[in-house]
């Protein structure tokens, strides 16, 4: 970094595309403050011509021969890509003896055999204290793959102390943080790309009111006009389901920058949910124009394919994608989505296990184990999922009902409710969980408590003014009328009796229930004064119509 203007120096090895992104967002610097390129030591000067063969070999991905030609280099930039030829030559004939005799969920099973020849290097050169930023990464990526992930954690923060702006380090780092607590306990480095890293670990742990505050901090401080920045914005506002503002922002991100590929398999799931079947098909086209063989291209026609409910050939995308990129986590639970609508629940308990392996805070990869021991009758094994994804989702109401609803058929009722409750507390986007709530009540015995549930159920879904959209109603409507015609509250029983005539799965009980309050009335039976008793329409005259707690999103159920 210039210690003049606190910008990125760059040279051939730090040069990243966001960093690219993010110095092209910035104010362009007079010729005078411009740093001068780095001067080469001995060691690089000797090595230079070695080195640029090799980098000619490993350009080509003719790794093993790249390596051969750096043995015996003494540069810190010969030596690390020395290192990493061996390691890419491993990666890739690992992905060549898979490639053709396995299928992608399979891959994961087969192991870089260079990786413990690797280690054992790299640890003496680090206990001699003789590893660079980069060479620091590449230990800690072995360590990664070989599953050592406390050792693997203390080198990248070393390699993010050694060389801040390799943003590598940093995402590495990033999947490796399981939460909030092992975030802060971390000794990083005091440099602006931390603030980056901030930003993205909250959005990564579903802090999203935090990382958004980061990101307009980072956008006041220069970075207004990053393509980056706008991107990580709109991927904040799809993971809190704010469907509206990440579509404006995408959209606004293809008018700035109409060749990205990055982030777009993020915004084609948005078009999916909201069932926008011409745009998808149009960016899908779009894509394929620009870069056919890209992992979010693969992705973003997999959609398409599931959209159209083509979902053999949505698998087949997804699977290339795969292929391309063996940790890319959205194709491997979009994968298992596909693999539950062709209900081959063991090739999508395969692929959500792989997602979970790239990324433990992937929730939807564990809701959809969840769903799929569900679908097995195995209810056990679906609250163990369930109570995953809550961890990672605390807020999210889909996570409460699905573990209330288990809890149901384990027979714990008072953990059900408890649930139930919670998912009506932080806004039941399906608006289901108070409806299942009066159900448990009612199966329970507990006729006020059904009721009250009922009625606020009623009172939501007509002050939403969604009431002839949602057939529960008149479930909810036939019980509190005979909950109000058994308390003798005759005129809120007439009420509910009439508002069933509207719905015709239940008009014919209500009709029923006119006639018997007819009955009642002519022999002069009068009505209950008891005003302990709830009452569903009489909050709906005055207008104190009680609202949700937290404001509903008018969303789709899905999220692919």
């Amino acid at each position: 970094m210039c210690a003049v203007c606190s910008r990125p120096v760059f040279t051939y090895k730090a040069m990243d595309p966001r960093a690219s992104e993010l110095a092209f967002s910035l104010d362009p610097l007079p010729l005078n403050e411009i740093p001068p390129s780095p001067e080469l030591t001995e060691e690089d000067a000797q090595d230079l011509d070695a080195l640029c063969l090799a980098k000619s070999y490993f350009d080509l991905k003719e790794y093993d021969r790249a390596a051969y030609f750096l043995r015996g280099c003494r540069s810190q930039k010969a030596y690390f890509l020395y290192m990493y030829s061996r390691y890419l030559s491993g990666e890739k004939k690992k992905d060549d003896e898979t490639v053709d005799s396995l299928g992608p969920l399979e891959k994961g099973q087969v192991r870089n055999e260079a990786l413990r020849e690797l280690r054992v290097e790299l640890s003496k050169k680090h206990s001699a204290g003789e590893l660079d930023g980069f060479a620091l990464y590449l230990y800690g990526v072995v360590l990664r793959k070989l599953d050592l992930l406390k050792e693997a954690v203390e080198i990248f923060v070393a390699a993010t102390h050694a060389l801040p702006l390799h943003w590598g380090s940093w995402l590495e780092l990033c999947n490796l943080i399981t939460n909030i607590e092992m975030l802060k306990s971390l000794s990083l480095p005091d440099c602006w790309v931390r603030d980056f890293f901030m930003a993205h670990m909250y959005t990564e742990l579903q802090m999203i009111k935090e990382a958004l505050q980061k990101y307009q901090s980072l956008m006041e401080a220069g970075f207004a006009k990053s393509t980056y920045i706008i991107s990580q914005i709109a991927v904040a506002y799809h993971n809190i389901r704010d469907i509206d503002q990440a579509l404006y922002l995408f959209n606004e991100l293809r008018e700035q920058d109409p060749f990205r590929i990055e982030n777009m398999d993020t915004f084609s799931n948005l078009l999916y949910v909201r069932s926008m079947k011409p745009e998808l098909s149009y960016l899908a086209h779009n894509l394929v124009e620009i870069d056919k063989y890209r992992v979010e291209t693969c992705c973003v026609i997999g959609n398409y394919y599931s959209l159209r409910s083509q979902h053999e050939k949505a698998a087949l995308y997804f699977q290339r994608a795969l292929k391309l990129n063996p940790r890319c986590l959205g194709a491997w639970t979009l994968m298992g989505h596909e693999y539950m609508e062709m209900k081959n629940t063991s090739a999508a308990i395969q692929a959500y296990r792989h997602a979970i392996e790239v990324n433990k805070r992937d929730y939807r990869a564990w809701y959809g184990l969840g769903q799929t021991y569900e679908i097995l009758k195995m209810p056990f094994y679906s609250l163990y999922y369930y109570r995953k994804a809550h961890q990672l989702r605390p807020n999210d109401s889909r996570m409460l009902v699905a573990l209330g609803e288990c809890y149901e058929k384990l027979s714990q009722q008072v953990e059900a409710k408890k649930c139930y409750w919670r998912a009506y507390s932080v806004g039941d986007v399906e608006r289901m969980a108070l409806l299942k709530l009066a159900k448990l009540h009612e199966q329970l015995n507990e006729s006020d408590d059904a009721a009250q549930c009922y009625i606020i159920y009623i009172q939501d879904i007509f002050s939403c003014g969604e009431q002839l959209e949602h057939a529960e109603v008149s479930t909810a409507l036939r019980y509190l009328g005979q909950y109000y015609f058994k308390n003798k509250l005759y005129d809120e029983a007439s009420l509910c009796a009439q508002r069933c005539c509207d719905y015709n799965d239940a008009r014919e009980e209500g009709k029923a229930l006119l006639r018997q309050i007819s009955a009642v009335r002519e022999q002069g039976e009068p009505s209950s004064t008891d005003l302990s008793l709830p009452c569903v329409f009489n909050p709906l005259s005055n207008n104190t119509t009680p609202v949700r707690r937290v404001s509903p999103l008018d969303l789709s159920s899905v999220t692919p």
